[in-house]
This record gives structure tokens, sequence and C-alpha cells, in this order.
């Protein structure tokens, strides 16, 4: 089932606030910050740590989970290929709204100074 424009909203905007909570806001700084020192010790590298707060990576994952949430309860799982192809469409356009949305974030941070 392809989700109304207004749940296509509403499903990009959790999305999106998912991702902060995870990648981006004060509140989860500190065991983020705990499991991204461990990350990049043990890998000796920044590559999977980048991968965790980048909106475009970890985005498309949450977006992801974010659709499966929404089928799962309010849609319905696509029953047909047709059905299948739109559903990954979505996500993909889900995870889209959530990495240009982040990158605006960034963009606003760094004209600020913050």
């Amino acid at each position: 089932m392809t989700p109304a424009r207004w749940e296509f909203v509403v499903i990009a905007l959790v999305a999106f606030r998912l991702w902060k909570l995870i990648a981006d806001d004060r509140i989860l700084e500190r065991p983020r910050e705990w499991v991204l020192d461990r990350i990049d010790v043990r890998r000796g590298s920044t590559y999977w740590s980048d991968f965790i707060v980048c909106p475009w990576c970890a985005g498309f994952w949450v977006s992801g989970l974010t659709l499966a949430a929404y089928l799962s309860t309010l849609g319905s799982w696509p029953d047909d290929l047709e059905g299948a192809v739109v559903a990954v469409g979505v996500w993909f356009a889900l995870s889209a709204v959530v990495g240009i949305l982040g990158e605006l974030l960034y963009a606003e941070r760094k004209a600020t100074g913050e």
C-alpha cells in the first residue's frame, strides 16, 4: 500500500526525528560518543562512526525501519511485485528526505557557527 501524501510527510518527519535522536541530539550525546569512541578505537578509522551519524547512511536504515513499522501497524505489506517495487521506492524517497533535512541541519549549523 502506498501511503497517502500526508502519511508520507508524517513518516518522513518521524524518520528524520529518529535519525536526529540517534545521530545528533544532545540527550543521547554521551552514549553516542561512547559507542563512536569504541568503534573508532577498534577499527582504527572513522568509517563506521561516520556511517552512524551520516544522514544519508543511517537515514537510509532508519527510514526503512520507520516504513516497516508503518506497514506493520497502519498500512499493509505489499502482496505483489508491483506493490513491493512501490514500497522500495517509498523507502528510497523517505531516505532522501532524511538525507536532505540532515544536510540542511548541518549547513545551518555551519553557517551560524554552532
